[in-house]
């Protein structure tokens, strides 16, 4: 599924935030936009998932503005997973997965075998299978990302929205998240902080500052020294790895 935003306009208490912004996402890759604390990547994600109101502009799927949409019809076709997951009842981890097949159902209607089949398939993909009657509270901040990572699943989404997923992981997780995101082979939009991870993860970046778009492509392309002087005002090193020639990043 395409997803298109075109001359996208954002402002929050007077204040822009997101100018002129258009943006095509590649079908069926990972792409990401990077930028620093305060670049617009949250509000723009935001606005594409309908929490964030837009002045001006308009976002599509497959050519259909996303305001025709139904909030159902939107979560049949869109999954988000953001960077906080507080769930503050007593849900199982399976409970926590099977919620990504509500918008398939009509008010009251009971969960079929089909949809317990497909939660622990996606319970399965992250690892987190032989959880699923555990508290969800009880479990580490990697594993209940892997859990929140599988309710979206669960919803068989066409596009999967990303805010920070990896954000307060350790590394070990990070790596994990990222790996299991990048097999899904749908079209994937998240907002990173980790240079080096975007750049050996994903297909796509976009480099924002000040809610432009500064520059895209593919990380080959884009991930340069001179961009990361210019994008976040630091010094960097980039080169491929000896070991697999995906990019590697070091700061000076």
């Amino acid at each position: 599924m395409r997803l298109e935003a075109k001359d996208v306009n954002i402002s929050i208490s007077g204040k822009p935030i997101v100018q002129h912004l258009s943006i095509e996402v590649p079908d069926r890759k990972f792409s990401a936009l990077l930028g620093a604390n305060g670049s617009g990547k949250t509000t723009l994600l935001r606005s594409i998932y309908r929490t964030q109101k837009m002045d001006s502009g308009i976002v599509r799927l497959d050519d259909e503005d996303i305001t025709h949409f139904s909030g159902k019809k939107l979560a049949r076709n869109m999954a988000v997973m953001g960077q906080f997951n507080q769930i503050n009842f007593d849900y199982t981890v399976l409970d926590i997965a099977l919620m990504g097949r509500y918008p398939f159902h009509s008010l009251l209607e009971q969960e079929k075998e089909r949809d317990y089949e497909m939660a622990l398939e996606a319970l399965d993909k992250v690892g987190m299978k032989s959880y699923r009657d555990r508290n969800f509270q009880s479990l580490s901040g990697g594993e209940k990302q892997r859990v929140v990572l599988a309710r979206a699943l669960t919803q068989s989404p066409k596009i999967l929205i990303l805010d920070e997923p990896t954000n307060h992981l350790d590394i070990r997780y990070r790596l994990e998240i990222l790996s299991i995101i990048k097999d899904l082979q749908i079209t994937v939009l998240a907002a990173l902080h980790d240079l080096s991870l975007a750049a050996q993860f994903c297909d796509h970046l976009y480099l924002m500052k000040q809610g432009e778009i500064v520059t895209q492509g593919q990380p080959q392309a884009v991930m340069t020294p001179e961009n990361l002087r210019r994008i976040f005002d630091v010094e960097a090193c980039v080169y491929p790895s000896p070991i697999n020639g995906r990019l590697m990043i070091q700061y000076l």
